[in-house]
């Protein structure tokens, strides 16, 4: 019997991390009288007396924001990682193990300007953001004790973000975190059995089939990916095979500018509010091996599903078995692909 996925429960694999995801296309059809989220707000306010994220003023551990006019960037007030962090090993029959995690967290903020985000923001602030990312990555990842760069930005309350002044967050780490390596793993797997990049192939297939593109330019591409866990979770994908952010030429970063751009406005579009998200790049390790395998990305994560106000919750089955989705990859590329490319609070 023909498998029809826009029907009938079915499971996808997907070959980035080696895991399945349950889609269960049939119950958006269920009534919701769940838990309903309060809208995001847009910000107003250019400048914000009591925002520590803003120039000039005072941040939690005292110091103050220079008056800067582009981006900032500072060592996190409240790190996650220590750089005086031993590496010593603990180690009782192998089950009660820990391991010292030295590393440097840093946050950039992407503009002076408290009611911007990258949305709403020029194509050449959004270029100047992705160049210091670039460098970040390339300063960090030559530090002899780091080997993984994570660049990651948390949009919104409801995405855990302590402040809505528009920036992102950098962890460089002695070890390679869990989803990287998985990922790294399946690369280069992929590149020992079948000769070639697995992402690359990816993305030749999708272009192709034309199904879940999103967005595209002469650089790079936006796509609901076939294995997509969250309802509108998007993959931006380089159209050469390029392993950092830091390896990107000046005609590819502001290709991704105009990616990220595009996408920031039809998210906000979907349901006409500033769309909560986790998003961030993984690109290759920086422990001094060359890891020709490793294609640059950027996931993105949105909560929501139904609405602004209703969001999906990753409990029950999701936790003690698989992931599980009920919109289709297909539906959602297609209303983020029929979005308009005007912000909504721009018409």
């Amino acid at each position: 019997m023909t498998l029809l996925l826009e029907q009938t429960s079915h499971r996808r694999y997907n070959p980035l991390i080696r895991e399945w995801v349950l889609v269960s296309p049939h119950r958006m059809q269920r009534p919701w009288q769940g838990q309903m989220e309060k809208p995001a707000e847009a910000q107003v306010s250019a400048y914000e007396p009591e925002c520590y994220l803003c120039p000039g003023n005072r941040r939690a551990n005292g110091e103050i924001n220079p008056t800067y006019a582009g981006t900032f960037v500072f060592d996190n007030d409240f790190a996650a990682l220590r750089s005086d962090a031993v590496t010593t090993e603990r180690d009782i029959e192998g089950l009660l193990r820990a391991r010292g995690e030295p590393g440097i967290c840093r946050v950039i903020c992407f503009s002076p300007r408290h009611d911007l985000t990258i949305a709403r923001m020029s194509m050449s602030e959004i270029g100047r953001v992705i160049g210091v990312w670039g460098e970040q990555s390339d300063e960090l990842g030559r530090l002899e004790a780091i080997n993984s760069v994570q660049i990651f930005e948390n949009r919104g309350a409801m995405m855990g973000a302590s402040n809505p002044h528009p920036h992102c967050q950098i962890w460089a780490g002695n070890s390679i975190p869990n989803e990287t390596a998985k990922e790294g793993a399946a690369q280069a797997d992929y590149q020992a059995d079948h000769g070639g990049c697995l992402l690359c192939r990816y993305l030749a297939l999708e272009e192709k089939l034309n199904e879940r593109i999103v967005y595209r330019n002469e650089h790079f591409t936006v796509l609901v990916p076939y294995w997509a866990v969250w309802p509108f979770e998007t993959l931006v994908l380089p159209r050469r095979h390029v392993g950092a952010l830091n390896e990107l030429g000046g005609d590819e970063t502001m290709g991704l500018a105009d990616a990220m751009s595009r996408l920031a406005v039809r998210y906000d579009n979907l349901f006409e509010t500033p769309l909560p998200y986790s998003m961030g790049f993984h690109q290759k390790p920086t422990d001094g091996q060359p890891h020709h395998a490793w294609h640059l990305h950027a996931h993105y994560y949105p909560p929501l599903l139904r609405s602004a106000t209703v969001r999906k919750f990753m409990v029950g089955f999701e936790m003690l078995g698989s992931p599980q989705r009920d919109i289709t990859p297909e539906s959602a590329a297609q209303r983020l692909r029929e979005m308009s490319s005007v912000h909504y609070l721009d018409r």
